[in-house]
C-alpha cells in the first residue's frame, strides 16, 4: 500500500513537472501572439490630403431636380448667371485625397463616397490607433487641418492663436500656399464613442487660420472614429452596412476668399459689380448657397442603399446663426442615441449619428425643414432600392 501511495505521488510529480513545461512553453508564445494581435488593432493610419483649388458648380444638372423641371424665377436668384451675377460655378477650395507624398496623382474617390461632394475625404480610426496627415497647402491662402475629437499636440491642433508657444509648436497653425506639414493624431478612448454611442462616431476637421473664410470656401471634411474591436481592416465598423456623410450649411460666397475671383471670372460686369457689392443686398443674396455637401435643388448624388441594409448617417452643420438645420428624411424613420424620429436638430458644429434600417423602396426627399431654406434649395433625394 505504501508502494502504491509512493507510486501515485511520483506520477502526479511527473504531470507536474510536463505541466510547468508546457506553461514556460506557451507562455512567451501567448503574450507574442497577444502582441501581434495588439499591434494588428492599433496601426497608424496614414493619409496624404490636399487643399486644392476647383471650379465647384452646386446645380451640374442644371435643374431643379427635385420638381424635375428648369429652375424657375426663385431658383435663379441663386443659379442664374448674368451681368451683374455670378450664377451657380464658384471658385473654391476643397479638400482631397492623394495616393502618396509627392502630390502628383489623386486617389480615386470609392463609388460609395461619391455623394461627398466638396467635402474633404473620410478619415478613419479605431480606438488606439495613431492617424498621421500629410498636408500640403495648394490653395493661394495660408490653410491648415483642425481636428474634433481626437488627441492632438501643439505641433498638431492647425489652429493659430496666441497660445504661448513658438518654433516648431506653431508650424502647423497656417501652412502657406505651396507649403507641407505633417499632423499626427492620437484616436484615444476619449475620441470614439460614448456609453450611449453605437459602434462609430462623427467628428470632423477643417482649416482654422481664418475659420469663416476658409469653410465658406469649402475646407471641411468628415473624421469617422470606430470603438476598439468593432472595426474592419479598413476602420469602417463591422455592424454597418451602409455610410452616409451629409454637411448642411449655407455656403456664403461673400466671404469666400475667392468671392473677387469669382465676380471677375464669372460675371459680366465685373467693374461694376466690384465696385457696388457691398451696397447691392441681392447681389449678396444671391451668393448665399444653400447646399447638402455643396449642391442645391436636389443635384447631390449617391445617396442609394437598400431595404434592410443597416445604414449609419453622420450629419455636420457649420457656418452662423442662419445655419439652423433640421435634416428630415421622407418616408423612413431612424434612431439617435435611442430615440425614434425622422428629423435631426443642427446648430453651427454639429456632429450627429443616427441609424437607419430602410423599409420603404421608393425615391425619397431628404431636406432642411427650416421654409426659407427649403425655398433657397437645401434639399436632396435619396433612394431605398429592394
Amino acid at each position: 500500500m505504501h508502494n502504491l501511495q509512493r507510486s501515485i505521488v511520483l506520477c502526479r510529480s511527473d504531470r507536474n513537472r510536463q505541466w510547468g513545461l508546457l506553461l514556460l512553453l506557451f507562455v512567451p508564445i501567448l503574450t507574442m501572439l497577444i502582441g501581434c494581435t495588439s499591434a494588428i488593432a492599433q496601426q497608424t493610419r496614414t493619409y496624404f490630403i490636399a487643399a486644392v483649388d476647383l471650379d465647384w458648380d452646386y446645380a451640374p444638372a442644371g435643374i431643379n431636380q427635385i420638381s424635375g423641371n428648369a429652375f424657375g424665377e426663385s431658383e435663379k436668384v441663386f443659379v442664374q448667371s448674368g451681368k451683374e451675377r455670378i450664377g451657380k460655378v464658384y471658385q473654391k477650395a476643397a479638400y482631397r485625397e492623394f495616393t502618396d507624398s509627392t502630390f502628383t496623382t489623386l486617389k480615386p474617390v470609392d463609388p460609395k463616397w461619391q455623394h461627398l461632394g466638396i467635402l474633404g475625404p473620410v478619415i478613419r480610426g479605431e480606438v488606439g490607433d495613431v492617424i498621421e496627415v500629410t498636408f500640403k497647402n495648394m490653395t493661394g491662402f495660408p490653410a491648415s487641418m483642425h481636428p474634433h475629437g481626437v488627441f492632438y499636440r501643439k505641433d498638431s491642433e492647425g489652429a493659430p492663436y496666441n497660445d504661448g508657444t513658438s518654433g516648431s509648436n506653431t508650424a502647423d497653425d497656417a501652412i502657406p500656399p505651396g507649403g507641407i506639414h505633417t499632423y499626427t493624431w492620437e484616436v484615444r478612448e476619449r475620441s470614439g464613442p460614448g456609453p450611449m454611442d453605437g459602434s462609430s462616431v462623427l467628428w470632423m476637421y477643417h482649416s482654422h487660420p481664418d475659420e469663416p473664410k476658409d469653410t465658406n470656401t469649402g475646407l471641411v471634411g468628415p473624421l469617422i472614429v470606430t470603438r476598439k474591436g468593432a472595426a474592419n481592416q479598413d476602420g469602417s465598423p463591422k455592424d454597418v452596412d451602409r455610410e452616409f456623410v451629409t454637411l448642411f450649411t449655407v455656403f456664403d460666397e461673400n466671404a469666400s476668399h475667392y468671392l473677387e475671383q469669382n465676380i471677375t471670372r464669372f460675371t459680366a460686369k465685373p467693374r461694376r459689380v466690384l465696385k457696388k457689392r457691398l451696397e447691392d443686398p441681392e447681389f449678396q443674396e444671391s451668393n448665399l448657397m444653400h447646399a447638402v455637401n455643396g449642391y442645391v435643388y436636389g443635384n447631390l448624388p449617391g445617396l442609394t442603399m437598400k431595404q434592410g441594409e443597416r445604414v449609419r448617417w453622420y450629419l455636420i452643420s457649420i457656418g452662423t446663426e442662419v445655419d439652423l438645420h433640421t435634416p428630415h428624411w421622407h418616408g423612413q424613420t431612424a434612431l439617435l442615441m435611442g430615440m425614434r424620429m425622422d428629423m435631426v436638430e443642427l446648430l453651427p458644429g454639429s456632429m450627429k449619428t443616427v441609424d437607419m434600417v430602410p423599409d420603404n423602396p421608393g425615391t425619397w426627399l431628404y431636406h432642411c425643414h427650416v421654409n426659407d431654406h427649403i425655398t433657397a434649395g437645401m434639399m436632396a433625394l435619396f433612394t431605398v432600392t429592394e
